[in-house]
């Protein structure tokens, strides 16, 4: 679908964006369980590895979204 207004645009976006966090969500819960479960780290080493992956999650997340919107305005597989 080729977007013709912004809201348009807008809709598709946001679609992707709420298909995309729900597809890797469950990757990041296991990172952040392994995190959580992990008595060789402290607490500060722990909050460091938990940030880290979310700040990948959101990286992995925005890439995604922005693939997925362009391949669909131009008819990319």
């Amino acid at each position: 679908m080729v977007p013709i207004t912004k809201a348009e645009l807008s809709k598709m976006v946001t679609q992707t964006t709420l298909e995309t966090y729900e597809e890797l969500t469950p990757q990041l819960i296991g990172l952040l369980e392994e995190v959580k479960h992990n008595h060789e780290l402290t607490e500060a080493q722990k909050n460091d590895e938990v940030l880290l992956h979310m700040m990948g999650y959101v990286k992995s997340c925005t890439n995604e979204i922005i693939i997925e919107v362009l391949a669909g305005i131009l008819g990319l597989e």
